[in-house]
């Protein structure tokens, strides 16, 4: 029997050809998104995993960085009270650490980080490696001591869930009444918060008169925090009746925001305790 000739691409028919470049380019597409997509779910895996493991040091003596130089970013107040004994283990694997914050039935249970700049810790972790997923931060601006009248907390709204991704449960107000209080503990204070206000916001342009919720760090009047407060309000997807007067502590967590017009996601609490 004779042997069947083997049929050179380059022979082919135009038309198979090009049936066929397309389909090669589709297969290196399905496998690049397939590779991609085995990538982030193991990267989120093992952020969380991380994370976990850093809760369970709270309280503890380990110290991961001994002997090790670190990347300094901030410098402790020499004012500001002693370090919670329950932080004071993480606070020395990583003197960038300003607090944790915990939301429960939700992923949201992470230190909270501050650079120099708000650049930092958008893709690096707590052990300051690289790492898409980010960390939780507060706005360069903020300080926990003095504490600042508002502090602004950013974290990736991962699909995963992870940092921030789970903060969108709050646009169901059933979710913000069963779940009114979120955890936030400073170095130095620990806190409960309960959710005020929660809304869509854009960045604006720096010359557009608008109030930038992003830029309220602290009021130097009864007027303007009146004000804030308004705006905040008028904003907000729903009214829990909650409302905080000049002087006490709120926090703001802040995210990105893919499912509507709005650029970011923003809920804002009051300190109860």
């Amino acid at each position: 029997m004779a042997r069947r000739k083997k049929i050179r691409f380059r022979d082919l028919p135009k038309s198979i050809r090009i049936r066929k470049i397309i389909t090669y380019i589709f297969l290196a597409i399905g496998l690049g998104c397939l590779g991609y997509f085995a990538f982030y779910v193991k990267e989120a895996d093992d952020t969380q995993s991380s994370y976990e493991h850093l809760s369970d040091l709270k309280g503890t003596d380990y110290n991961r960085n001994k002997g090790k130089t670190l990347v300094m970013h901030l410098t402790k107040d020499e004012d500001a009270p002693d370090i919670l004994s329950e932080y004071q283990t993480l606070y020395n694997n990583n003197k960038s650490l300003v607090g944790w914050v915990r939301i429960d039935d939700t992923l949201i249970d992470y230190p909270v980080m501050q650079s120099q700049s708000n650049e930092y810790y958008l893709d690096h972790n707590f052990n300051q490696e690289k790492d898409n997923n980010g960390s939780i931060f507060i706005d360069s601006e903020c300080s926990i001591w003095p504490r600042s009248q508002n502090i602004i907390m950013y974290g990736h709204n991962m699909k995963s869930g992870k940092m921030f991704g789970e903060l969108k449960k709050y646009k169901k107000e059933s979710f913000a009444k069963e779940h009114p209080y979120i955890f936030f503990d400073t170095l130095y204070n620990k806190g409960k918060y309960q959710v005020m206000y929660v809304f869509g916001e854009n960045v604006y342009d720096e010359v557009e008169v608008a109030f930038k919720y992003y830029q309220f760090i602290n009021a130097n009047s009864q007027e303007e925090w009146d004000s804030a407060m308004h705006d905040m309000a008028e904003k907000s997807m729903y009214d829990l009746g909650i409302t905080a007067a000049y002087g006490e502590d709120i926090i703001t967590l802040s995210t990105c925001d893919y499912e509507k017009d709005a650029e970011r996601f923003v809920v804002v609490a009051k300190r109860v305790k």
